[in-house]
């Protein structure tokens, strides 16, 4: 397995998990841990947390600074900003730095979701070239001397009339980003249909000569995707997003599979009863029980994809309320007939797909790619959206 370098951290498994609201917090990032330090006996990959808005982030924001949580053993911690603004973006990566929150800065301006384009962000923003230029210079600028790597994070364009992804790798690159990763689908696209990863290819080629490495992303779902993206498209490394809902032992078998070693098999049936249970405990942990209770029932269809369940137990853990309610009614997953059961069908799409759609834009954002205006009202937008 080819190992990957992001400035100055040595990740041994090119395997990053990418940053999705209202999933990857410091529970779940920490049972990706376990579960590959478990059937590996390491963990070697890179796992980002939740996107944090700049804006909220310099001005303290509460819910903003929460999500900022790591686990006291997470090494490196890595986090992904959500910005429009180069002062935002400059004093939000100072306050990184100065702080010691983070050991790896990301950039989001891949995002499609409407109300984040209507306002000029996400995956709106690389059309303005001098715009994300000035952005991604100013996130390096606040961390210069931190030893803090910048890595940017875009997709194929907004649609397919306006690509934008060579042009903002070049970019990113000439302002000193350490690494780019490109999401094979444009805005338009969203989440529909698959990923085009004949454009990860012709990004690498772009790339080629500036040594900045090139990460793929889009329908890793199965332990031998990431290495036949990297053998199709040449890039450095994968970041898997939707494919490890529900599934936080993938990252495990994806190494396993780069390093040509055997794959570990998907959990049993009891086994996922207990993954369910550690992630709702480690929820409550770093936060409350009536929150992770809440906040586990969304990822219950998830784990539970290809098993034999029963339509009426999901259904009860889906309105779950307490830990030890979750537990009662786990124990028939884990003590049942089906205990042994792995699961049928699992691979594929997971999580958000729905349809392509016309990208919502703020009125004359098309004009003149050149403008490096700040859309006025989106650095207002809340962390996590």
């Amino acid at each position: 397995m080819t190992a990957l370098r992001i400035g100055p951290l040595d990740l041994a498994s090119p395997v990053i998990l990418a940053p999705m609201a209202g999933v990857t917090d410091a529970a779940f990032r920490t049972l990706c841990r376990e579960r590959e330090r478990a059937l590996t006996g390491t963990v070697s990959g890179l796992y980002v947390c939740e996107m944090i808005t700049a804006r909220a982030l310099v001005e303290r924001n509460e819910k903003t600074l929460r999500m900022t949580a790591f686990a006291p053993d997470e090494s490196p911690r890595s986090m992904q900003l959500y910005t429009t603004d180069p002062e935002w973006t400059f004093r939000a990566a100072r306050m990184i730095a100065e702080e010691g929150i983070a050991d790896h800065l990301d950039m989001n301006f891949g995002c499609p979701v409407p109300k984040v384009t209507r306002r000029g962000g996400g995956a709106a923003l690389p059309y303005k070239r001098r715009l994300f230029a000035d952005i991604v210079d100013a996130a390096v600028r606040g961390v210069a001397d931190s030893g803090i790597p910048v890595t940017v994070k875009f997709r194929v364009g907004i649609d397919e009339g306006h690509k934008t992804h060579l042009d903002a790798g070049r970019i990113a690159a000439d302002q000193g980003a350490a690494a780019v990763a490109l999401h094979a689908r444009t805005a338009a696209q969203r989440y529909s249909g698959t990923a085009d990863w004949s454009e990860i290819a012709r990004l690498v080629e772009h790339m080629s000569g500036t040594g900045v490495p090139v990460l793929g992303n889009g329908d890793i779902f199965a332990a031998g995707d990431a290495r036949a993206m990297m053998s199709a498209t040449g890039c450095d490394g994968v970041v898997v997003g939707r494919g490890c809902l529900g599934r936080p032992w993938l990252f495990a078998q994806l190494s396993a599979d780069l390093r040509g070693a055997p794959v570990p098999p998907a959990p049993t049936l009891a086994e996922v009863a207990g993954i369910i249970s550690r992630h709702a405990r480690l929820m409550a942990h770093f936060d409350d029980e009536a929150r992770a209770c809440r906040d586990i029932r969304k990822h219950i269809g998830w784990y539970l994809r290809g098993y034999p369940a029963g339509g009426r137990l999901r259904a009860e853990l889906t309105r779950v309320r307490g830990l030890d309610e979750l537990d009662e009614l786990l124990a028939p997953l884990a003590e049942g007939e089906h205990a042994g059961a792995r699961p049928v069908d699992a691979d594929g799409p997971r999580g958000r797909q729905g349809s392509p759609a016309k990208v919502a834009l703020p009125e004359g954002w098309l004009d003149d790619p050149e403008d490096p205006s700040v859309p006025a009202g989106a650095d207002l937008m809340h962390s996590g959206g």
